[in-house]
């Protein structure tokens, strides 16, 4: 096991991370959309207000507080129900108590001494958020701060440390002279990750190794088929990741990834001309792009209230719903255009295209792709027809770098 995840703590990754500000359940999905449109993850955690107003709180009982993650398809999906699509002003007041999936298990809250192996080793198990407390005295230096570990010593203290002098710069949570009970700072998976990449020499030979030696692509991802409407994607909407890949089937009865339906794709969208597209197209309509200069026939003629302000159209500058035509180019993560005499629904791709990876490419070339994308997951293709094979996310980078490193001959060569 690489010395960096047992000398690095949970601490080190706090430095200039903001304090957590709670967003509470009774808030409106409005509200929520904003809300996940200025957070840095993506998601945005969701609690219950206190029972009682200057209540002090322990561990327990904030975690009790604590609902879910909302993130953007969560909130496309609920949109895009029939009677949302009839109402939108009533379905954007709609408390966020009624969107967000209830699952408690996602945050824990774990003190700044806490070693990073063992935040990986909680990660693993399906957090997605540890609650850190944000200390007065905390300096962000990790390697001689670890070696408390839960109120213990750990054994490989180096030697001629003063143990004296390091308790007193830093102690577990049990202190309670120097963490302030009301200040916490989120640390998510994508927090680690973007560690873990500036290490990438501690953790060798494991950064260069191949994903698939590493075992870290997962078969177990959800699909749709290009031909059936987008909505069937959010009949029972994937976890972790909270994507669904939108494939065709070849002719030997594979595969081929086309683009996605997920929470990282649709962060930045218009998520009222998003919801109109996952209830009015096929799969492979929302994700390819549909063009205003299409045919009536190839097209749905889909109304689309939106709230805009003063344009050229003469709408007054305060705001107002007008009616306009729908095109999938609205929705906002559609960068390029086509022809309309190309007839390449390839060529239409702009950031709706997967982000897609090879079994042989290196684990640190697919944590590279994950960070400069702002991905949750990289899909696995293999062949000229980009044939789905797998999956790789933020959970099977954390057990890959946290397993043995393979034998030098698996290491790859293609970063």
């Amino acid at each position: 096991m690489a010395s960096v995840l047992v000398y690095h703590v949970v601490g080190d990754l706090t430095v200039a991370k903001p304090e957590l500000v709670e967003f509470m359940e009774t808030e409106t999905v409005e509200a929520a959309i904003k809300a996940i449109g200025e957070s840095t993850e993506g998601g945005i955690p969701v609690w219950r207000r206190k029972p009682q107003k200057g209540l002090t709180e322990n561990s327990e009982m904030r975690l009790q507080r604590f609902v879910g993650i909302l993130n953007p398809l969560d909130i496309v999906a609920f949109l895009a129900k029939d009677w949302c699509l009839q109402d939108q002003e009533k379905a954007m007041k709609t408390p966020v108590s009624e969107v967000v999936v209830p699952n408690n298990s996602l945050l824990k809250e774990v003190d700044p001494a806490t070693r990073l192996i063992d935040a990986l080793e909680m990660m693993k198990q399906g957090v997605k958020r540890l609650l850190v407390p944000k200390s007065v005295v905390w300096k962000g230096v990790s390697k001689k701060f670890s070696i408390l570990y839960n109120g213990k010593w750990l054994k490989n203290i180096e030697a001629g440390s003063n143990a004296s002098s390091i308790a007193n710069l830093n102690r577990p949570s049990s202190s309670t002279a120097t963490i302030s009970k009301t200040k916490y700072c989120c640390l998510s998976r994508e927090d680690v990750v973007r560690f873990l990449i500036g290490c990438l020499g501690a953790l060798a030979p494991i950064p260069l190794s191949s994903i698939s030696s590493l075992g870290a692509i997962s078969s177990h991802y959800s699909s749709i088929e290009a031909s059936l409407p987008a909505v069937e994607a959010t009949k029972k909407l994937p976890h972790d990741p909270s994507a669904v890949a939108v494939v065709e089937s070849t002719l030997d009865g594979q595969h081929k990834i086309i683009g996605e339906i997920s929470a990282c794709k649709l962060w930045k969208c218009d998520y009222l001309a998003a919801a109109y597209a996952l209830a009015n197209l096929s799969a492979g309509q929302f994700v390819m792009g549909v063009e205003d200069n299409m045919s009536p026939r190839s097209v749905p003629d889909i109304g689309v209230n939106s709230t805009v302000k003063g344009d050229s159209n003469g709408t007054n500058g305060s705001g107002s719903m007008r009616l306009r035509r729908f095109s999938s180019r609205s929705i906002g993560f559609f960068g390029n255009s086509v022809s309309p005499n190309s007839g390449a629904r390839s060529m239409y791709r702009g950031r709706s295209a997967p982000l897609t990876c090879r079994a042989t490419s290196s684990l640190a070339a697919v944590m590279a792709q994950m960070l400069s994308h702002r991905a949750t997951h990289v899909w696995v293709t293999e062949g000229e027809d980009d044939v789905l094979v797998g999956v790789v996310g933020y959970g099977e980078i954390m057990h890959a770098v946290t397993n043995r490193p393979p034998p030098p001959s698996t290491v790859s060569t293609n970063q």
